[in-house]
C-alpha cells in the first residue's frame, strides 16, 4: 500500500472511530513539544503515544483505579489525573495486548511491515520482559519499513528498529500493536 493510501485510511472500531491521519498529524505537530493541555512527564513517550492515539478518537476508558482502563482526566494541570496506561510504557503493553469488546482494539502482529500508519510500536530494551518505550509509526520509508515519531528522546519519522539509541542493546526486543 503505498504512502497516500496508508495515510487517508481511517479504521471504525466498536463505537469508535479511528482517524490514522489525525493520528499521525497529532504526532509530527508535537514531536519535538508538548501539548498544554496534558501533563508534561520526564519520560513521556507513552502519554504522547497515548495523545495520538486520542487525537485519533480512540476513546478514553475512564474506570477512576489508576491500574485500570486507559485515560486521562484534566482538572487544572497542577491535579490532572490518567491510568497507568496512558504514561507508563510497561502498563500500555499490557493495556494494548489485552482483549475488550470496546475502544481500544489492537492485534499484535509478527513483523514491523505488517504495521500502519498510526499503529504503535513497544521496546524491551534489555529483553527482560519489563516494555521501556513506545512509539507510533507515521511514515514508511523506500523499503517500507516503519518509521516512527516518538518522545523522551523526542524523534520525528525515525527508523522503526531504534539501533543508534543508546538503549538500544542486543536483547532488545519488538511488540508491533496495529489497531483494528
Amino acid at each position: 500500500m503505498d504512502q497516500k493510501k496508508r495515510l487517508n485510511q481511517t479504521i471504525t472500531l466498536v463505537g469508535s472511530h479511528y482517524n490514522r491521519q489525525k493520528a499521525v498529524q497529532y504526532a509530527d505537530t508535537y514531536w519535538n513539544s508538548y501539548n498544554p493541555q496534558y501533563q508534561r512527564f520526564e519520560d513521556d513517550c507513552t502519554s504522547f503515544i497515548s495523545q495520538c492515539l486520542f487525537a485519533g478518537g480512540i476513546p478514553m476508558v475512564f474506570t477512576k483505579n489508576r491500574n485500570t482502563g486507559w485515560w486521562y482526566r484534566r482538572v487544572d494541570g497542577k491535579r490532572d489525573s490518567w491510568s497507568f496506561s496512558w504514561s507508563v510504557a510497561n502498563s500500555l503493553y499490557n493495556y494494548l495486548l489485552a482483549k475488550r469488546s470496546t475502544g481500544l482494539q489492537t492485534v499484535k502482529v509478527e513483523d514491523a511491515k505488517q504495521l500502519e500508519l498510526g499503529d504503535v510500536i513497544c521496546y524491551d530494551w534489555e529483553g527482560d520482559g519489563r516494555w521501556n518505550h513506545n512509539v507510533i509509526v507515521t511514515r514508511f520509508d523506500d523499503q517500507g519499513d516503519p518509521l516512527v515519531n516518538a518522545h523522551t528522546f523526542n524523534s520525528r519519522h525515525r527508523h522503526w528498529y531504534y539501533q543508534d539509541s543508546p538503549a538500544w542493546t542486543t536483547q532488545t526486543r519488538y511488540a508491533f500493536f496495529h489497531i483494528v
